[in-house]
């Protein structure tokens, strides 16, 4: 299954999301991220997605989640993102052709403008749990099954 990343920056129970601007998950909130490049390392692709989407080099990186999607209608969709979280980084955050970042804070993150799933794993990794799930996606991104379970380590 192709992997791709999603990186959240935490700071002073707030987090930094980004409304997608184009292209897959348009329209909603969510952590920078995307796919490797040829011979680049899944880490390298998480500090290189947020330095292109939001501006910030992320230092000191946590994986957090493997979040396993996916698309009853379209498999070309299915992928395993890998995510991070970082409350250390260089620069200040800007906005670029693809994302526009906002901060939150935790009890009044956005999920009604999320993907469906993020409210069953979110909130876990923000009080510091390790999750490792599954969810399949139906027409209109209808959850037809999800799995969601805390693990101890990667």
């Amino acid at each position: 299954m192709k992997q791709a990343t999603l990186l959240f920056l935490i700071k002073d129970n707030q987090i930094l999301l980004a409304m997608k601007k184009r292209g897959f998950g348009q329209g909603r909130w969510n952590g920078a991220g995307g796919k490797p490049k040829e011979g680049e390392t899944i880490i390298e692709t998480a500090i290189r997605e947020t330095q292109e989407e939001i501006g910030v080099t992320p230092k000191n990186i946590s994986q957090v989640a493997t979040l396993d999607f996916y698309f009853q209608n379209k498999p070309e969709w299915n992928q395993q993102v890998l995510v991070f979280t970082s409350n250390d980084w260089e620069g200040e955050t800007s906005e670029s052709e693809e994302m526009k970042p906002q901060w939150f804070e935790i009890d009044k993150i956005p999920f009604e403008s999320m993907w469906p799933d993020d409210p069953f794993w979110l909130p876990l990794i923000l009080k510091n749990k390790k999750i490792k799930a599954e969810f399949t996606f139906g027409d209109k991104d209808i959850i037809l099954n999800q799995k969601v379970e805390e693990i101890q380590n990667f």
